[in-house]
């Protein structure tokens, strides 16, 4: 069964399920009616029940394997005017059910339009008519004619659109049939020559296709033909393939590529498929598709050849330079011999593309590759593996002779060279590395070696560039140490590691707490508790440092809420908060400041993003809109360290912040050097004349506790009034603090 007849039998075996459980609601409301209305005693509403229930099972039956059966159609019919006369005699013995009769034919119609002819349904249509006829004359109750004859008009009306409706569904399945068959035809005349072969031998079926593929007439193809055209270097396989088609299976199918030659003599070379249906009744035989891929498997030799080479420079590409540096680690091995391998990048290669065009480039790039084969032996290997990065390799020679390679491979290039109407000169910078052949088991590694040279290469670049740098294992080691942190610091993201503690920031001249800070603790399973200085950098370059801050905001927000609900002196401490370099570059970071404020219920007012001063001087209309955005959500700004940065008053009094946090340097010495007291002065006299508060870091003492105060300073915090501790700390002190 195809997928259109599957698709129609579903659609029948829908409709008559459809139709037999109209009927059980037909005959439950009779049932209700008998019930409620007749003399009847409950033996005939059970009886009623029972028909119900002899028509719902009707409805489990597996129809989808019945519609197709050639004695359904009849039955189907019988069915209907089973129902029909049911009907009729309810509507007989029930004076008062005439109306029923009429909306039951309908139902009874509809459901014949579904999968019987038209004439079925004028047929029953009839039958339909004549028993309303005999109901009303044969009525105790007379009918007025007018209701009759309109009752009537109504069932020929119904009865004639059903039967128009199918009419006009066997049109469609006329329609589709004739579909099938036009597909048929454009798959017998398309690109693919397909013909059924018998598991013995014999042809029962060539598409015309076959002329155009294979030259040959129809009535001239058979099995042995097929067997004789194949090229004996591909018998073999093309007979397995024809065993594990044949004895595959029902349906199966398998692929094999041959050569084929065509009547003319030609040699092509052919995808043949082919498809078990030996248990279909109207094949009986394995279906073969035979498409010419002559044209393809072509393009696909010439795509060999150039996924070896460098289009731009004509010199073996990454691919190749793999397969030649792992021979040549292969081949030393055996002798014990040296393998060098040096990688060359281009510095600012970038700058010409965008300053000179790509055209510009790609000569520099064609320029270097031959200054650079100038300086080579022909035994040695010369690639392009992008961009503009070069790889070679070199055997046999010592690490002296290879500094000596990097030398003039450098002085080469910084040749001057002209690009178009200007003279450019160009640098780069190479990584050695060296391998014997008797390191390791088996030699070094391909994948080792490439990686040492690539490391030595950035270290020439960390260096100054235009240069050579030999690898050190240290190199290595380093690159895994920071590997290594990182994976920690994600592992210690993923399983909620940290902490947040809080210190106090208090009121100078009475001590009395008016916020916190958030810090970030590293709760380390092994190491305990890490202080940021020792992962902030890391999370810092790597970029772990959005989740990181986004987790302290929220976790500062939650706490903060805790206190709120907890201690009526909370509300009015403040939340202070650092905003991280990146962080503050992050494009989602409003959005998320305001959605945690939101999640939490704070007030916006109590939470205070620190920025450093360094921060707030890079692409300053940009951090001016940013900073303006947060003002808008309610918070305040501080700027963190200031005067340890580079700002000017003129760009200080554009920023829309609120506090200045006094660096702990200028705190250190303020009660022994005259000019750190000076300096944390001139930040005070700044904050009165911007009206900013002012906050001072690091006060450990109460000599710089008292200094500030004469200062005039507003605000502190340091170890003198308390180390950052958790939470329980701070709820401590606000338990104990009275309200105002």
């Amino acid at each position: 069964m195809n997928a259109l007849e599957q698709h129609e039998g579903e659609y029948r075996a829908r409709q008559i399920r459809l139709g037999t459980w109209i009927a059980v609601g037909v005959i439950l409301i009779g049932a209700v009616r008998v019930q409620l209305d007749w003399q009847g005693g409950p033996l005939l509403v059970a009886l009623i029940g029972c028909a119900a229930v002899a028509q719902g099972g009707l409805a489990l039956l597996p129809w989808p394997r019945l519609v197709f059966k050639p004695w359904l159609p009849r039955a189907l019919v019988a069915w209907w005017l089973a129902n029909l006369a049911v009907l009729l005699g309810f509507t007989a013995y029930d004076v008062a059910a005439l109306a029923i009769y009429p909306a039951g034919v309908t139902l009874i119609l509809a459901s014949t339009a579904a999968l019987a002819s038209e004439r079925a349904v004028i047929g029953i249509g009839a039958v339909s008519l004549a028993g309303y006829v005999s109901l009303v004359l044969t009525r105790d109750r007379p009918v007025t004619g007018t209701l009759a004859a309109l009752t009537l008009a109504l069932m020929a009306g119904v009865m004639w659109f059903c039967a128009r409706t199918a009419s006009n569904r066997r049109r469609l399945d006329t329609a589709r049939l004739s579909a099938e068959r036009r597909i048929e035809a454009l798959l017998e005349n398309s690109s693919d020559a397909v013909i059924a072969v018998l598991p013995g031998g014999g042809v029962t079926y060539v598409s015309p296709s076959v002329r155009s593929v294979l030259g040959y007439e129809q009535a001239f193809v058979t099995s042995d033909l097929l067997m004789d055209i194949t090229h004996p270097d591909f018998l073999p396989t093309v007979m397995e393939w024809w065993l594990s088609v044949a004895n595959g299976p029902p349906g199966s199918s398998a692929r094999v590529e041959s050569r084929v030659r065509r009547a003319d003599g030609a040699w092509i070379y052919a995808d043949v498929i082919g498809t078990n249906r030996l248990d279909d009744p109207s094949l009986e035989a394995a279906v073969i598709s035979i498409r010419d891929i002559t044209e393809r498997k072509e393009l696909e030799e010439e795509l060999t050849r150039q996924a070896f080479a460098d289009s731009l420079t004509g010199m073996p590409n990454r691919a190749l330079f793999r397969d030649r540096l792992e021979h040549a680690i292969a081949r030393n091995g055996r002798g014990g011999g040296r393998v060098t391998l040096l990688l060359v990048d281009l510095d600012d290669f970038k700058l010409v593309n965008d300053s000179l065009g790509h055209n510009a480039g790609d000569q520099l790039i064609a320029t270097t590759a031959l200054r650079l084969h100038q300086q080579l032996r022909a035994a040695d290997t010369l690639a392009r593996l992008g961009g503009d990065e070069f790889a070679i390799l070199v055997e046999d020679i010592n690490e002296l002779e290879a500094m000596d390679l990097g030398d003039r491979l450098l002085a080469a290039i910084r040749r001057p060279l002209r690009l178009g109407n200007r003279e450019v000169v160009c640098s780069a910078s190479i990584g050695v590395a060296t391998a014997k052949g008797g390191d390791g088991e088996d030699g070094p590694d391909p994948g080792e070696l490439l990686r040492n040279a690539d490391l030595a290469m950035y270290a020439a670049k960390a260096a100054g560039r235009d240069r050579y740098a030999l690898f050190d294992p240290a190199m290595y080691a380093d690159i895994l140490r920071e590997a290594d942190d990182r994976a920690e610091l994600e592992q210690a993201l993923a399983n909620d590691e940290f902490a947040v503690h809080y210190q106090p920031i208090v009121d100078l001249p009475t001590s009395r707490l008016i916020g916190v800070e958030a810090l970030v603790r590293w709760e380390h399973p092994v190491r305990g508790l890490v202080g940021p200085n020792a992962f902030i950098p890391l999370a810092e370059s790597t970029g772990l440092i959005v989740p990181l801050g986004r987790w302290v905001l929220r976790q500062a927000c939650e706490q903060l809420a805790r206190w709120c609900e907890e201690f009526p002196t909370a509300e009015r401490i403040r939340m202070n908060v650092n905003l991280s370099a990146r962080q503050f570059q992050h494009e989602g970071l409003v959005e998320e400041v305001g959605q945690i404020l939101a999640e939490t219920g704070i007030n916006p007012h109590q939470v205070v993003l620190e920025i450093t001063e360094s921060l707030l001087m890079q692409d300053t209309d940009s951090t001016i809109e940013t900073l303006g955005r947060l003002k808008r959500l309610g918070v305040r700004l501080a700027i963190d360290d200031f005067g340890t940065g580079y700002s000017s008053l003129s760009y200080l009094k554009r920023f829309p912040v609120d506090i200045l946090k006094i660096d702990r340097s200028f705190v250190d010495g303020i009660d022994t050097e005259h000019g750190d007291a000076t300096l944390a002065e001139a930040v005070v006299q700044l904050g009165r004349a911007l009206q900013l508060q002012t906050v001072a870091e690091g006060i450990e003492t109460q000599e710089q506790w008292s200094t500030l105060q004469d200062l005039g300073c507003e605000f502190g915090q340091g170890y003198l009034f308390a180390r950052p501790g958790a939470a329980e700390a701070i709820s401590t002190i606000l338990g104990d603090a009275k309200p105002e």
